[in-house]
């Protein structure tokens, strides 16, 4: 339905008008989005700045070997068990106060593990700063979300953050080398610190407050009782995974750890169940794809924290590189990350999200595989610096698209949770995936070493390990790109009507559907037009059904907010003329015809847009919307003029840059024929 008159010289479409004010933009965006990136680039950084500095660290505060791997686990297993408190915690108290306190926690206990003299100090510490960490994360992006509305906005917002997560980690190996090679190991933390204090002066003065209706009306109490099962529960599950990879699967204290763990999260299931408002709604993994993509997100978490484990630790126990070399040579894999990161919301655009996430795993699969062929005379340029590209650009592209649609289609009072959420299933991923590869590394190392005399060098027999982890990685995404298809298949699927110029009511309706699936030819007001494009099908109908990217090239749209997926029942909100306007899709058959309307303001209104390519590079395009109600009734003559002219006004827009985008391809792909013809030659 279209927008009814309104002073000026065009009419735009609507549907279920209401009279709010237009909201008034963010001041400075891209500061904004830099302060949140750099809060999660924090985050991340600390998850892997201390792996070089690790000697380091046991000489300086009389850490034992087994105590090293806690330096580690009590960020982790913190961050990891605490992120969903973290996430609901978030949309309960607000978002910006959440990130504020956890910057502050975490900068405090930075400097604090920096500071520490003894190894419960240092424990600690770093159990504060995951804490923090816990809290930094889901608020940051649910904040990233909400800034920027579905569409172009959001989907170069999310590149950037996933960019900065993938970057993180190679920085933290990086900056880890530096700093214990330069000044020593404390300031590995103090950095840290110190960084979170910087992001935490720029969070209170660049973002803003939360809307004061989100916090109007009763505020449910936090699920006590679910944040300490599934806490308890999660770093039982993470202990007894880590403690396998140091003795055996039959240990006793391991048995113990992951029966509690499964006793826990089965009594979080039930004190869900009857909780008013819990920790995890059920409702939650049901909505849009946030299930396959949390699935998803686990096994990328797997291969991605074993990835900055082992790559360091065979680059310095194998090749002999110092920690200072062992982190430079992660720039290239930065690199590549964030030139993933950057080239998702592209590729998303030309070859769907779907096929651009497989793309992204299958590209990291090769990579491992090409990792699983390093020797123990091997080099950087020689053995690594191919596979590590691969797998930093595939990493970088399927970050982006797993955590758009983990968090894209939720209601906005669970964005906080979606994001703790997201956060910890890689987490989790991270720890359960580093156990299982750290095992069958030692497992394969020690099958090596066994026929070898005492006195031969170990790292042959390391680098065996080590082929074993990466190989390992490669089969568990392929996993992920055969699961891959689950995303889609949240999408409903809806069946193709048959052909004709009018279809009846019924025609070509998706099953057990009440919407409304052509225009009412009884109504007071029927307006039909047509045009002709001259471009694909594909580039005509990508344009028209991108309903989150209309403000890009219809001046009569200013903002749109649109979560998806495109089928029946799906609504969103777009500002057209100071209008705040609700619409709701009723139909749509992909290549064919989307329809869409509703009531507003006494004016039932019905949309239908059908598309027809009459020959290779044509297509028809025909609009009908009909008019009914008292309003029309009255003013029948001028409510059907302003139908037209804003008709003609969407059809003539369309068409432009439908023929632009058409001619700007066809330029691009004659350019790139001509250079390659010129370097034949």
């Amino acid at each position: 339905m279209h927008a009814s008159p309104s002073p000026g010289p065009a009419v735009s479409p609507a549907a279920n008008l209401t009279a709010q004010p237009a909201v008034k933009p963010a001041a400075k965006p891209a500061a904004i989005l830099a302060a949140l990136a750099a809060a999660q680039f924090a985050v991340t950084l600390s998850t892997s700045i201390v792996n070089v500095a690790l000697p380091a660290v046991r000489d300086g505060v009389g850490l034992s070997d087994a105590g090293m791997s806690w330096v580690v686990n009590a960020y982790g297993l913190a961050f990891g068990a605490l992120l969903l408190l973290g996430g609901r915690a978030a949309d309960l108290l607000g978002r910006r106060r959440v990130l504020a306190a956890g910057l502050a926690l975490f900068a405090v206990a930075a400097v604090a593990a920096g500071l520490a003299s003894a190894p419960w100090m240092l424990v600690t510490a770093r159990t504060a700063q995951g804490v923090g960490a816990a809290a930094i994360a889901p608020a940051a992006l649910s904040l990233v979300m909400r800034l920027h509305p579905p569409g172009p906005a959001r989907a170069k917002a999310v590149g950037v953050w996933g960019a900065v997560s993938g970057a993180g980690g190679a920085a933290g190996v990086l900056l880890g080398g530096i700093l214990t090679e330069g000044p020593g190991w404390p300031w590995v933390f103090h950095a840290s610190g110190i960084g979170a204090a910087l992001v935490l002066a720029a969070t209170v003065h660049l973002v803003p407050a939360d809307p004061k209706g989100e916090d109007d009306g009763p505020r449910p109490r936090l699920d006590v009782a679910g944040s300490l099962t599934v806490t308890v529960g999660v770093v039982s599950l993470v202990y007894g995974l880590t403690a396998a990879g140091r003795s055996s699967w039959t240990d006793p204290l391991v048995l113990g750890s992951l029966a509690a763990a499964a006793a826990l999260l089965a009594l979080f299931v039930l004190v869900e169940r009857r909780h008013a408002a819990p920790l995890l709604p059920s409702r939650l993994l049901t909505r849009g794809a946030v299930g396959p993509a949390n699935l998803l997100m686990a096994l990328l978490g797997a291969v991605w924290v074993g990835l900055f484990f082992f790559l360091p630790l065979y680059q310095q126990q194998v090749l002999g590189a110092g920690p200072l070399e062992a982190g430079l040579s992660q720039l290239p894999l930065a690199a590549a990350n964030m030139l993933g990161s950057g080239l998702a919301p592209v590729l998303t655009r030309r070859i769907g999200p779907h096929r651009t996430l497989l793309a992204g795993l299958v590209t990291q699969a090769a990579g491992f595989l090409w990792l699983a062929r390093i020797t123990a005379d091997g080099s950087f340029l020689t053995h690594l610096l191919g596979p590590v590209l691969l797998v930093g650009a595939g990493l970088g592209v399927a970050f982006v698209q797993l955590t758009g649609a983990a968090v894209g289609g939720v209601e906005p009072a669970d964005a906080g949770l979606a994001g703790g959420l997201v956060n910890t299933t890689r987490q989790i991923g991270g720890a359960v995936g580093l156990a299982v590869l750290g095992t069958f590394a030692a497992a394969r190392t020690a099958a090596a070493s066994a026929p070898a005399p005492a006195e031969l060098p170990h790292a042959a027999a390391l680098t065996e390990g080590y082929r074993g982890a990466f190989l390992l990685s490669a089969a568990v995404l392929g996993l992920g790109a055969a699961l891959a298809p689950l995303l889609a298949r949240r999408t409903p699927p809806v069946r193709k009507p048959e052909p004709a110029d009018h279809p009846t009511e019924t025609e070509g309706a998706p099953p057990m559907t009440t919407h409304p699936t052509t225009v009412d030819s009884e109504a007071p007001v029927v307006v039909r037009v047509e045009t002709t494009v001259h471009a694909p099908l594909g580039t005509v109908w990508d344009l028209h059904t991108g309903i989150a990217a209309w403000a890009d090239w219809n001046t009569d749209v200013d903002r749109v907010e649109y979560a998806g997926p495109l089928a029946p029942g799906t609504t969103f909100r777009w500002l057209t003329h100071g209008l705040d306007i609700t619409s709701t899709v009723h139909q749509i058959v992909p290549g064919e015809r989307i329809v869409w309307g509703g009531p507003a303001h006494g004016i039932d209104g019905i949309h239908v847009w059908t598309f027809r390519e009459t020959a290779p590079g044509i297509v028809t395009v025909r609009t009908e919307e009909s008019w009914s109600g008292a309003p029309v009734e009255a003013r029948r003559a001028e409510m059907e003029q302003a139908l037209r002219q804003s008709l003609d006004a969407w059809l003539a827009a369309l068409k432009t840059t439908a023929e632009a985008e058409a001619a700007a391809e066809a330029k691009a792909v004659t350019n790139a024929e001509a250079r390659a013809a010129a370097g034949r030659d």
